[in-house]
C-alpha cells in the first residue's frame, strides 16, 4: 500500500509517499480501506519529532482520523462487517490507503454525509466531547469561551455548544476568521489581535473556558471565570507556565483541568465513542452540526496539507483524499 512516511524529524517536506506493507488486522481490530484521512495539529507535532505515537500505532504513518470501508475483520469483530462505511479515531498510521483499528473506535458515517466530510469528525468530536462536555460539564445557558474559534477544535466546540444551547464567545486572530465563527453561531467573537478578551469579557464572567494557547492567556482565564467555573486546556502553544492567584481559585471554588487524547487506553476511547454515538450523532443527523472542510489535497501532497496548517490562515478542517 501507499503510506505517507515521516522520514525524518523536520519540516512539511520530510512527508515522503512509500510502499509499505498492507496491515492485517488482529483481534476485534478492523481493516479500513481508507477514503480520506483528516490533518490535525498532533500530526504536525509528530511530524516534528514532539509527539511520539503511542504503543502500537506505526511510529513513522502520521494520522488520527480517517473515513472508509470496512476491508477485512480480525477475530471476534461483533460490531461491523466487511463493507461497512465507517469514520474511525486512530492512535497513527491515517495517511495511508489501509489502516487497522480497533472496531470500538468506528462510528458510522453520519446519514447524509460524504467520506471526506466524515473524515474530519473524529479526532475534533472526541476531543471536544470529552474536554467541554465531560470534563468541563459544560450545560445549557451556561456561557462558554473558546480560544482559536476558528481551528477544527474550534468549529466544533461552537457547533455542539450552540446545540446544546450555551452561549458562546470565540477569540481569533483575523475579521475574516471572526465573521466565519459567527456563521456557525458563535455569539461573540474577539479579535485578539486588536482587542483583549479579559477586558470585553470581565463583567459578564465565563461559566467554562476551552484553552489551547497557555502562557499569558492562563491567569486572564482563571479572572475571567464564574463560581465554580471550569478551566480546560487541550493544548499549550503558548507555554504551560504562568503565575495566578490561588485565592481566585479557592474563592471561586474553580475547577482546574485539561487532557490528553492519543495515549488513552481502547476502552476508554471505546466508551467515548459510545458516548459520542448517543448524544453527539443525533445532532449532527439533524442537521445541527456541519461540516466546515477548508481545502482538500491528495494524500501524495500530505506535505502541502501540512504546510497550509502551519500558515495559520485556514478555517476549519484540512482533509487528505486516498
Amino acid at each position: 500500500m501507499k503510506a505517507i512516511i515521516i522520514s525524518q524529524p523536520g519540516p512539511p517536506d520530510v512527508l515522503q509517499i512509500q510502499e509499505r506493507p498492507k496491515p492485517l488486522p488482529g483481534k476485534r481490530e478492523v481493516l479500513l480501506k481508507v477514503k480520506a484521512a483528516g490533518v490535525n495539529a498532533p500530526d504536525i507535532f509528530q511530524r516534528k519529532g514532539n509527539y511520539p505515537a503511542p504503543p502500537g500505532a506505526p511510529s513513522d504513518i502520521p494520522g488520527l482520523e480517517v473515513a472508509g470501508i470496512i476491508d477485512q475483520c480480525g477475530e471476534g469483530v461483533i460490531h461491523w462487517k466487511q463493507g461497512d462505511a465507517v469514520c474511525a479515531l486512530l492512535g497513527g498510521g491515517g495517511y495511508a490507503e489501509f489502516a487497522v483499528v480497533h472496531e470500538d473506535h468506528c462510528l458510522p458515517i453520519p446519514y447524509s454525509w460524504d467520506l471526506i466530510n466524515a473524515a474530519s469528525l473524529p479526532e475534533t468530536i472526541f476531543t471536544v466531547w470529552h474536554n467541554v462536555f465531560q470534563r468541563g460539564k459544560l450545560k445549557a445557558n451556561e456561557h462558554l469561551l473558546v480560544h482559536g474559534g476558528s481551528s477544527g477544535i474550534g468549529i466544533t466546540a461552537i457547533q455542539l455548544a450552540k446545540a446544546w444551547g450555551a452561549y458562546v464567545t470565540i477569540t481569533a486572530g483575523t475579521e475574516e476568521k471572526c465573521n466565519a465563527c459567527r456563521l456557525l453561531g458563535a455569539d461573540q467573537t474577539i479579535h485578539y489581535k486588536s482587542q483583549d478578551f479579559e477586558s470585553i469579557l470581565k463583567a459578564q464572567g465565563v461559566d467554562v473556558i476551552l484553552d489551547m494557547v497557555g502562557g499569558d492567556y492562563i491567569p486572564k482565564n482563571i479572572r475571567l471565570l464564574k463560581e465554580d467555573g471550569r478551566l480546560v486546556f487541550i493544548n499549550a502553544i503558548k507555554g504551560g507556565k504562568a503565575e495566578w492567584n490561588a485565592l481566585d481559585i479557592m474563592q471561586k471554588r474553580l475547577t482546574i483541568t485539561g487532557s490528553t487524547l492519543r495515549k488513552r487506553d481502547a476502552i476508554f476511547k471505546g466508551y467515548l465513542a459510545k458516548d459520542i454515538h448517543k448524544n453527539v450523532w443525533p445532532l449532527i443527523e439533524a442537521n445541527k452540526f456541519k461540516p466546515v472542510i477548508y481545502k482538500t489535497f491528495p494524500l501524495a501532497e500530505a506535505a502541502r496539507a501540512h504546510a497550509l496548517i502551519e500558515s495559520g490562515t485556514h478555517i476549519g478542517k484540512i482533509v487528505l483524499v486516498v
